[in-house]
C-alpha cells in the first residue's frame, strides 16, 4: 500500500539513497549445514531514523532537501534440512518506508521482495567435515510501482547471487567464527535501469550460552553504479561497511537479540544507526 501527500515528485537518486540497504537483512547464521528435517527460524526488525547520508566522495552530509528518512524492515528467514548436506532458506520481507523533505512526504508499506536459497556443503562427497559451504539464491520481486509520487517498496527486478562461507567452532570454550563473502548479479529493469552488480562480505564472532550470548559481525556491502536513460556514472556507486553487535538473551525456546548496525564508512545511502530487535529458535519435523 502506498500514500502521497502534497503531490510529490520523488527524485530517483534520493530514492536509491534511502531504500538501497533498507530492503535487504543481513546475513544469518552461517556454514554448518543443518541435519535433515531440522532448521530454525529467525525474525528480524531493523529500524531507521535518519537525516543523514554518505555523499558519493564518501563524507557525511544531509540528505538533500531537507530529507528525512524513516524505515521499518521486517525479515522472516527459514531454513531446513532436505537431504544430507543441503538445506534451503526461505526470507520474505514486510517494510514500511518513509521519506519526508521540502516538496512533501512520501510513505509505502506492505510486503517486499523474497529471497530463497539452496545451501551444501561440498567438502563432504570428499569425506571432509571441514566446515565449508556455498549457498546460491534467487530473489523474487515484489510487484514494482513506477510512480513519481511514491517509494516502491522493491526494485523490480531479479538478483542471483552465490557466496562462499567457512567457519570455526572453539569447542570446548563457547565462541565460533565464521566468515562469508558473495557476488551477486543483478539484472536490468525492464525501463532500462540497472542497478550494477554488487559484492557483499560478512566476518562474525560470537559465544556465549544461557541466559547471554553475544554476536560481533563486520559486515562489507558494494554496489555497482545506477544507470537509467539520462541517468549514470561512477559518482552513483553505492557501498557500505558496518560493524553489527548484538547481545543475545535466552527467551522461551530461543534467543532474543537486541542489537544495532553502525556505518564505518559509504558511498551515496543514508547513514545512521540502525536499531535490530530479533528472535531465533530451532525447529524439526
Amino acid at each position: 500500500m502506498n500514500q502521497s501527500r502534497h503531490a510529490p515528485v520523488l527524485h530517483r537518486r534520493l530514492a536509491l539513497t534511502v531504500l538501497t540497504l533498507s530492503l535487504m537483512a543481513s546475513p544469518a547464521y552461517g556454514q554448518w549445514i543443518e541435519p535433515e528435517r531440522q532448521g530454525w527460524a529467525s525474525f528480524a526488525m531493523y529500524y531507521l531514523d535518519t537525516r543523514e547520508e554518505f555523499s558519493p566522495t564518501g563524507d557525511v552530509r544531509s540528505i538533500l532537501l531537507d530529507g528525512h528518512a524513516q524505515t521499518a524492515s521486517s525479515f522472516l528467514t527459514l531454513a531446513m534440512g532436505i537431504a544430507p548436506g543441503v538445506d534451503i532458506w526461505v526470507q520474505p520481507s514486510y517494510h514500511r518506508l518513509e521519506f519526508a523533505d521540502l516538496v512533501g512526504t512520501r510513505i509505502s508499506w506492505g510486503f517486499g521482495d523474497t529471497r530463497v536459497f539452496v545451501r551444501t556443503a561440498p567438502l563432504r562427497l570428499l569425506g571432509s567435515d571441514f566446515p565449508f559451504a556455498i549457498r546460491a539464491g534467487t530473489k523474487l520481486p515484489t510487484d514494482f510501482d513506477s510512480g513519481t509520487d511514491i517509494i516502491p517498496l522493491g526494485d523490480g527486478q531479479r538478483d542471483w547471487e552465490v557466496m562462499a562461507e567457512v567457519g570455526h567452532s572453539f569447542w570446548p570454550r563457547p565462541f565460533y567464527l565464521q566468515a562469508w563473502a558473495g557476488y551477486r548479479w543483478r539484472e536490468a529493469k525492464e525501463d532500462g535501469g540497472d542497478f550494477g552488480d554488487e559484492r557483499f562480505f560478512n566476518v562474525s564472532l560470537g559465544g556465549g550460552g544461557e541466559p547471554l550470548g553475544f554476536k560481533v559481525q563486520f559486515e562489507g556491502w558494494y554496489g555497482g553504479a545506477f544507470t537509467a536513460p539520462g541517468l549514470g556514472g561512477a559518482g552513483l556507486k553505492r557501498q557500505m561497511v558496518r560493524l553489527y553487535p548484538s547481545l543475545l538473551v535466552t527467551a522461551g525456546p530461543g534467543q532474543v537479540e537486541l542489537g544495532s548496525r553502525l556505518p564505518l564508512s559509504g558511498q551515496n545511502l543514508a547513514t545512521g544507526p540502525e536499531v535490530v530487535v530479533g528472535y531465533f529458535t530451532r525447529l524439526s519435523i
